[in-house]
């Protein structure tokens, strides 16, 4: 029987169309539908086989400097940051620790005032670039006033044997007691007028009303008085001992005592030697002699060498105190030769006037 006949709706979508089956079957439509969907696979094969043809080298060239320009930017950026970091570092650090730099001796070619030895010795340049330096006596520093320097390099230390040269010395010494080496010799000129040049002869006729006012900007009262009595008593030596050389120096037998020191606290204020010329001079009625002005007025007039050893001038003080020692021997000789003649010379006279007595 046949059924009744089913009738489509007007409303409903047609569905996709079936499929019609091929001769040989569903099997024959799978492989029609490989067959389409294999040229993509193909298409894809072949990009693998053959790829895509190179860029330019010109366009190669252009990415490789706008990379590298990249780069360099980033790289000088980072360098600048990390300077600036580690220069705020070291600011940092420089300002929490004091820097200590190291004190050098000096090079050839450069000059300078003093320079410190080890020993406790100093030294100084005193000539150009080409000259070595010359080594001072520790207490001569590159502090020193000029004038002291000087005076170390000229006269301290070197053998006096005249008697205003001596009497000089003597009268600064006695200063010491009020003031020091290197304000006595800005002064120097200063005593030179007041004393009338050291001549003790003139200074021993000063009137003490006249010398105490321009005296008393150098040295007290007390000292001024002292140094008029003192040239009295010069006087008096030399016309006992025929100069006040002979008698100073003979306390030391003519000849300078030479100390071979090596550091400065070796060097004595006083010695036994200059305490005894201190009493002889305080017993012959001299004043402010003591043992410490008297060992200071020794080492200035030559008569004890006081200067390092390290010093340059030590040796030039013993050459110097050798060739004075010649030069006294030789006068001595050229006396000894005048007091024969001066014997005969007067005996001629005693006979010449016994023979004119005795014709009278």
């Amino acid at each position: 029987m046949s059924g009744p006949t089913r009738m489509r709706s007007v409303n409903c979508v047609e569905s996709d169309p079936r499929p019609v089956l091929a001769p040989a079957g569903n099997k024959q439509l799978l492989k029609s539908l490989k067959k389409v969907e294999k040229p993509h696979d193909v298409v894809d094969s072949k990009a693998k086989k053959y790829p895509a043809s190179p860029p330019k080298p010109a366009a190669v060239a252009a990415r490789c400097l706008s990379v590298a320009s990249n780069l360099s930017t980033s790289c000088s950026s980072d360098a600048s940051s990390s300077d600036s970091s580690s220069s705020r570092g070291r600011m940092s650090r420089r300002s929490l620790t004091p820097i200590r730099r190291k004190q050098c001796g000096p090079k050839t070619g450069r000059v300078q005032k003093v320079v410190v030895g080890s020993d406790g010795d100093s030294g100084s340049v005193d000539s150009g670039d080409s000259l070595p330096a010359k080594r001072r006596c520790a207490w001569v520093t590159p502090n020193t006033d000029p004038c002291y320097a000087a005076f170390h390099d000229e006269e301290w230390g070197v053998p006096v044997h005249d008697d205003k040269k001596l009497f000089e010395l003597l009268v600064l010494s006695t200063a010491l007691a009020e003031l020091s080496w290197p304000a006595i010799l800005n002064k120097r000129h200063a005593f030179r007028e007041v004393f009338l040049d050291f001549d003790p002869i003139a200074v021993s006729k000063l009137n003490e009303k006249k010398i105490l006012t321009p005296g008393s900007a150098l040295i007290s009262e007390v000292k001024l008085r002292a140094t008029i009595e003192n040239a009295r008593q010069t006087n008096k030596i030399i016309d006992e001992f025929g100069s006040l050389d002979k008698y100073i120096w003979s306390f030391v037998n003519h000849n300078p005592t030479v100390n071979h020191f090596r550091y400065p606290r070796q060097v004595p204020i006083k010695t036994s030697k200059a305490d005894a010329i201190s009493k002889d001079l305080v017993r012959r009625g001299f004043r402010g002699v003591g043992p410490t002005v008297v060992y200071s007025f020794m080492q200035v007039v030559g008569m004890t060498n006081d200067h390092l050893v390290s010093c340059f001038r030590f040796q030039e003080c013993i050459d110097a105190a050798d060739a004075s020692s010649k030069d006294g021997s030789e006068r001595g000789m050229v006396e000894e030769e005048k007091q024969p003649d001066l014997i005969e010379l007067g005996l001629a006279r005693g006979i010449d006037n016994l023979s004119l007595s005795s014709a009278e």
